[in-house]
């Protein structure tokens, strides 16, 4: 058994090659070994690593693009191999498995110096054991790592031991989350990503596995890896997301203040509270239905409004259209044992099945997460993506709500599928299928979203893989409403773009154990202005004026800020789905050659043109540090010299946002929502730039 906390790796054999290697009509390179042969190509992105057991499993289309290996050479002796194609040169040695990567005489990436008092190496460079495939690279001294998908805590994640598992992560205080990619990048222009639906554990110069080596394990009998080759973090992006997919522009409403709560309990409560809105001048595009505001708790999720509550939904849309609103509804891919359609799809085989029975498998939940703060779930089963009629049926069914006039789901949670006696229809257990389901959710909404919404396809979701940018947008699950909930908000924001996905938002005041903290909730507003989606959700209202005047004048104040900056964002946003880099961008992305910028973990760049620091503590303390040149503070233009660390306090409605001198941005009106924008804001055209023009709220 391989012990994940402090391996013992005198028990691990080592892979080691047992016969001569030889070019594949295909242009990979066949490495006999006592693990089974694997392939090495060399392509336009780096090198990719496989065994013979990938082509034959299920891939779930993760990759959107195979690149094709370079023509190779190929020189042996009993002890190593030699490969070259074009600039790359790649020497494996035979016993045990170890390797270097050149690329025009400059070394990307090798096996890890980590020696042993006996052999060569203490940790295995490559190893097949029960668990699954160990592979490990190297990290110099210092060297940072980032990535890794939706993470709360150091977005440099040196030292830290990483599973890529999806989890109902229930805040933002722990290792596990609710999106997860094995693809990681360094600074030093290399990038490592595992091609696998299974968990991946990543050893990130963790000292009780070793403070030298990059380690990965593998948790399946399929092997395929990547090592991209970029000079900077951003490049590693592209490449990363050429072969995972880029995501495309979401519609320009998106960009607007999406109004939720856990929940409004009622059709008065909602219409009071949209009018509210509008009474009141707050800028706001789309109104949330939570699960348990349009469905009943008991027999949810199967696409049914609540008879007792909405006895003429077409009229509750239609009043909330009326405003002006677009209109947003939550899902999960379960449906409860007490609907009729349990059965119906159980009958069909549209449920995951229990191994031990043969029947749908039927998921118990763990009440202790709900039931002092939301109501109870029942036992319910799992919706099988891998079935296509059982994929079908679920899409198709969205097509009533999409021509009821609803505009955008908000498709949650997606981590259930997880033990191994849960068996899908494509034959694969709960541990694989475990993380891909929530790419599989994903794609089937984003699908129907697609084909069925008159106003453009948008999803929200909460748990992710890779692949799941191609279907924007994410959500960062359910942090605690406190300042330790919006740090870890803004790192996990961060940590996701890092991973490839360019779009993500908060639950701006945070989700669960609100005090009506008035000056918490400004300062989340005020971060979240600098995100690619805005929501206020939680527990409990989150409608400005609820916190108090004062914090009603500056998060109005705030948001109306952000519609001003709708020209930008939605170029920033057209960017991003070309590049793959995300809208938030932190400092080592935005400044890859200026190393001291890199450890200013809280502040980052809002597209090309905005440094931004957001507050993180009730006393208005922020800081920063200025990259090299000139820069104007936004909104005011007092100006400032780069290359030094900034103390500020700000008054409660006031930012700590930067532009540097030489940039502009286009400005636009002030509104309250998105149809009220001319349709050339997305083509910027005549729109006023500032500085040049002043920006007054």
């Amino acid at each position: 058994m391989f012990e994940l906390s402090t391996p013992d790796w005198n028990r691990v054999v080592q892979t080691e090659v047992i016969d001569e290697c030889r070019i594949l009509p295909c242009g990979s390179i066949l490495i006999p070994t006592n693990h089974g042969n694997l392939t090495l190509s060399i392509n336009e992105m780096g090198i990719r690593i496989q065994n013979a057991l990938k082509c034959d499993v299920n891939n779930y289309g993760i990759l959107v693009y195979e690149p094709s290996p370079f023509e190779a050479a190929i020189k042996s002796s009993t002890t190593h191999t030699h490969i070259s194609a074009k600039n790359h040169r790649i020497e494996i040695q035979h016993s045990p498995f170890a390797f270097e990567w050149k690329k025009s005489g400059n070394t990307i990436q090798k096996t890890p110096s980590d020696g042993h008092f006996v052999r060569q190496f203490r940790l295995p460079p490559m190893a097949k054991t029960e668990e699954g495939w160990l592979f490990s690279i190297n990290l110099d001294a210092q060297e940072p790592v980032y990535g890794l998908g939706e993470k709360w805590s150091a977005l440099n994640k040196r030292g830290q031991l990483v599973r890529s598992y999806n989890h109902d992560a229930l805040g933002v205080n722990a290792e596990i989350s609710y999106k997860n990619t094995p693809f990681a990048w360094s600074t030093k222009g290399w990038g490592l990503f595992v091609h696998t639906p299974s968990p991946v554990t990543h050893s990130v110069g963790h000292a009780n596995w070793s403070q030298r080596a990059y380690c990965v394990l593998v948790e399946d009998n399929a092997l395929d890896l990547f090592l991209l080759d970029g000079a900077n973090g951003a490049l590693i992006i592209e490449q990363y997301t050429q072969l995972t997919g880029r995501s495309p522009v979401p519609p320009l409403w998106s960009l607007g203040v999406i109004l939720s709560k856990a929940y409004y309990k009622d059709v008065p409560e909602l219409l009071e509270t949209a009018k509210a809105v509008r009474d009141k001048h707050m800028p706001c595009d789309v109104i949330t239905l939570d699960g348990r505001a349009w469905q009943d708790t008991d027999t949810r999720f199967a696409f049914e409004w609540d008879a007792k509550r909405f006895d003429d939904p077409a009229a509750v849309i239609n009043a909330l259209k009326a405003q002006q609103f677009k209109v947003c509804i939550w899902e999960y891919p379960l449906v409860s044992v007490n609907n009729k359609l349990f059965d119906e799809m159980a009958r069909k085989g549209w449920l995951l099945k229990d191994k031990r029975s043969g029947q749908a498998y039927r998921y118990g939940w763990d009440m202790s997460a709900f039931a002092e703060v939301l109501t109870p779930l029942p036992e319910s089963g799992i919706v099988d993506f891998t079935h296509p009629d059982a994929y079908q049926f679920w899409l198709e069914s969205h097509k009533p709500l999409f021509d009821l006039g609803i505009d955008m789901i908000k498709a949650d949670f997606g981590e259930q599928v997880d033990n191994d006696n849960m068996l899908a229809y494509n034959g694969d257990g709960g541990k694989r299928l475990h993380n891909v389901y929530s790419l599989l959710y994903n794609q089937c909404v984003y699908e129907a979203a697609q084909k069925y919404c008159k106003t453009g396809a948008f999803l929200f979701s909460r748990s992710a893989w890779t692949g799941s940018q191609r279907f924007p947008s994410q959500w960062g699950g359910d942090p605690q409403a406190d300042w330790g909930g919006l740090v870890g908000s803004i790192r996990g924001a961060l940590s996701w773009g890092m991973s490839g996905a360019p779009f993500f938002a908060t639950d701006v005041g945070g989700f669960y154990k609100d005090t009506r903290d008035p000056v918490l909730f400004v300062r989340w507003t005020q971060a979240a202005v600098f995100s690619a989606h805005i929501r206020l959700h939680g527990i409990g209202q989150r409608e400005p004026w609820s916190y108090g005047s004062l914090a009603e004048r500056a998060a109005t104040k705030a948001l109306k800020l952000r519609y001003r900056l709708m020209p930008y964002i939605y170029d920033t946003m057209r960017q991003s789905s070309e590049s793959g880099l995300p809208v938030m961008r932190a400092m080592p992305l935005a400044f890859p050659e200026q190393g001291l910028t890199h450890s200013f973990e809280m502040q980052f760049m809002f597209g090309d043109s905005l440094l931004v620091a957001p507050c993180t503590n009730p006393d208005g303390k922020v800081t920063l540090y200025l990259p090299q040149g000139n820069w104007l503070r936004f909104p005011t233009k007092e100006k400032y010299s780069g290359h030094q660390l900034l103390d500020l306090t700000l008054e409660l409605d006031e930012l700590a946002v930067f532009m540097p001198a030489e940039h502009s941005i286009p400005i636009g009106a002030e509104v309250e929502n998105v149809e009220m924008l001319e349709s050339d804001y997305t083509q910027n055209k005549d729109l006023p730039h500032w500085p040049e023009s002043d920006l007054s709220l």
